[in-house]
Formats: C-alpha cells, sequence, structure tokens
C-alpha cells in the first residue's frame, strides 16, 4: 500500500490529484469549470479549499454514458501521481458504486439489440416513413 505525503490540511481542488481525469489537470480544471464535480449539491470553482473527510460528487463520460460517483477525501497529496497512488486518497461511497453498477447494467442490456449492418436505401425510406408517421 502506498502512503501518500501530506501537504497540508486544505488544498485547492484543483490541485487534488484524484478526481479521476487520469491525473491530467487540465482535463480536471476543465471539468471543474464545465461542473461536473459538485461539493455540498453545488458547483464548485477551481479555488475551492477541500480537506479530509470532504465528499465530493463527480460526473464523467459523455451524455449518453455519463457515470456519477460520489466520494470521500481520505488523505491529500503534495503530487499528482498514478491510479494506484489516487487509490488510497479517496474512498467511493458504497450507494455511488451500487448506482454505477446499476446504470452500467442497464446500458449493456439498452445495446443488446444491434443490427449487424447498416439498413440499405428501402430500409431508410421505410424507417423515415414510419417515423413521419408517428408523429
Amino acid at each position: 500500500m502506498i502512503t501518500p505525503k501530506v501537504w497540508s490540511k486544505f488544498v485547492s481542488i484543483n490541485g487534488y490529484g484524484p478526481l479521476g481525469f487520469t491525473a491530467h489537470a487540465p482535463l480536471a480544471k476543465q471539468a471543474i469549470e464545465s461542473g461536473r464535480v459538485h461539493y455540498g449539491g453545488s458547483r464548485v470553482k477551481t479555488s475551492k479549499e477541500i480537506s479530509v473527510g470532504d465528499e465530493l460528487t463527480i460526473r464523467q463520460g459523455s451524455a449518453t454514458a455519463m457515470t456519477e460517483k460520489t466520494v470521500i477525501v481520505e488523505a491529500l497529496s503534495a503530487q499528482r501521481g498514478n491510479a494506484t497512488a489516487a487509490e488510497v486518497l479517496y474512498s467511493e461511497t458504497k450507494e455511488s458504486e451500487t448506482r454505477r453498477a446499476y446504470y452500467a447494467e442497464q446500458r449493456k442490456l439498452a445495446n443488446l439489440a444491434r443490427p449487424d449492418n447498416k439498413p440499405n436505401k428501402k430500409e431508410r425510406r421505410d424507417l423515415q416513413r414510419f417515423k413521419s408517421n408517428q408523429d
């Protein structure tokens, strides 16, 4: 188990490495600025100071496969590191783990009925007629 070097009691959220963005500061900053990181139910700014015991909600992924996880800050580190070093610094809540597993299963079930090939010209026209009649 890797023990992180404790930096201080507080650290800026932008400097907190294990936000789950593969240790890239620009990606973490972009996620914070776009409102994907929440603290106490509200959006945070990059200058927000966090401490041990704080609860963060982090949304990652695309619009169709968005995952949201809630983590509790366990320790603060002086530097960014790899994923194994980051795992020591936070813990995900049980509710968050079960919610992510449920939505992952739902996404798998939704993607089961995929056709083997694209529709040909006649099938595309039939689909267009069907969709236009639905309105």
